[in-house]
């Protein structure tokens, strides 16, 4: 929440009043502290007064750090949740008492929320004006902007729920700012003040064959429905997340990419995957992750007595490239692992990924073994990126930690 610093002389003689919070018409809930002068002090002009001083309060060292999560629905984002706040420890579970259909998660050091909760339209005022969700006529930017610099500054909100269940907007739910506020859904980078606020953004890009794939193995094997109508489902969204979605990720500070094999010739069935970290250079506190030589560009097959690999096997590669006119580090991952237990072999050989002890990834990847993307490239970069996540964190709170001490010290 909000800190107030007070700097006062051992003459002060003063006593606190603290009002009761008040929401604003944004869902703000803002405290205004008054110290009142319990004795008579001059002005400039010399005229004695004794009117209570207002002081102005801001988030100070406790300010949230944000971070975005852009990706299509379907793409693995709330795998990617999960095994980010398990780095942080403590389970993301719904907030205790409230609406049980809400989407927000939260756990002792994070708050995800979804910004499908932004919707401006509900599903039926959305079908009744032909726009889809990821048109930005449908969703509130306004507030999404001043809702997320509230909490970032330290100031609690009044956040609406969009209801995937019903399909309206119900009531909305308190969210206090968390030491980190992720941000995921559709458009975290897609407005430019709310680009703005992101200490850190990824984005998930999945390939059109590979999100196809995925979509008839969910959708026909677990929801029955026809090839037919997948089909139609993806090609009356694709207009739309052309426009609105996928330009975001030449914003992100880093991506994974998800790709067909290219160890099974005309691979159609999106099983074995070839997964890329594309991690921007130059990006404060953000190290990229790197394979034997950082800079150098290498192809790695790894020693099959070592990993246990069934067919195709697993091929790495680094290098460096550019992304969007940005210079970027690429790793890749091609094929998939038998064995978790076996990573830290892999790990031992990459660097920069922020663990605090020998075989940290590797734990993390044991710890979620039932989690879709374990035995490829997908569950593998999103651990290390929720590593590089914390690592930082870490730095910019230690960062605000010693800001108030050089300046003593000046």
């Amino acid at each position: 929440m909000a800190v107030c610093t007070v700097y006062t002389s051992q003459s002060l003689n003063s006593t606190c009043s603290i009002s009761t919070p008040t929401k604003t018409h944004l869902g703000f809930h803002q405290k205004q502290v008054v110290f009142y002068s319990t004795g008579k002090r001059n002005n400039k002009r010399g005229n004695s007064s004794s009117g209570p001083c207002v002081i102005t309060c801001s988030a100070g060292d406790s300010q949230t750090v944000v971070i975005g999560l852009a990706a299509d629905s379907g793409c693995g984002k709330s795998t990617f949740m999960r095994r980010l706040t398990s780095v942080f420890g403590g389970a993301a579970e719904p907030p205790k008492g409230g609406n049980p259909d809400s989407n927000t998660l939260i756990s002792d050091v994070t708050t995800v929320i979804c910004l499908d909760d932004y919707h401006s339209l509900d599903r039926t005022g959305r079908k009744e004006k032909g726009v889809t969700a990821l048109d930005p006529r449908a969703n509130n930017f306004d507030l999404m902007y001043e809702q997320v610099k509230a909490i970032k500054s330290g100031i609690a909100v009044e956040k609406p729920i969009y209801n995937h269940v019903t399909g309206l907007l119900d009531p909305p739910e308190l969210i206090k700012p968390p030491k980190i506020l992720v941000i995921e859904g559709l458009h975290p980078m897609f407005d430019e003040r709310v680009r703005g606020l992101l200490d850190f953004s990824i984005y998930l890009d999945i390939s059109n064959e590979v999100k196809f794939a995925w979509k008839i193995q969910r959708d026909m094997a677990e929801r029955g429905h026809s090839l037919e109508s997948i089909k139609a489902s993806i090609e009356a969204r694709k207009p739309d997340f052309d426009a609105y979605i996928d330009p975001q990720k030449q914003y992100a500070e880093a991506v994974i990419e998800v790709l067909p094999t290219q160890l099974i010739p005309d691979d159609n069935e999106g099983k074995v995957l070839r997964v890329r970290l594309i991690m921007k250079e130059g990006v404060k506190n953000f190290s990229p992750v790197y394979l034997f030589d950082e800079g150098s560009t290498i192809s790695w097959i790894p020693c099959g007595r070592k990993l246990t690999c069934s067919y195709p096997g697993i091929k790495f590669f680094y290098a460096p490239d550019t992304y969007f006119g940005h210079e970027v580090s690429i790793l890749e991952m091609d094929g998939q692992f038998d064995r978790l237990d076996e990573l830290i072999y892999v790990e031992s050989h990459l660097s920069n990924i922020s663990t605090k002890f020998y075989g940290e990834v590797t734990q993390q990847m044991l710890k979620h073994a039932d989690f879709p993307g374990s035995n490829n490239g997908t569950g593998f970069f999103q651990t290390i990126v929720g590593l590089k996540i914390r690592d930082l964190y870490e730095q910019i709170t230690a960062s605000k930690t010693a800001a108030p001490l050089e300046a003593t010290k000046a």
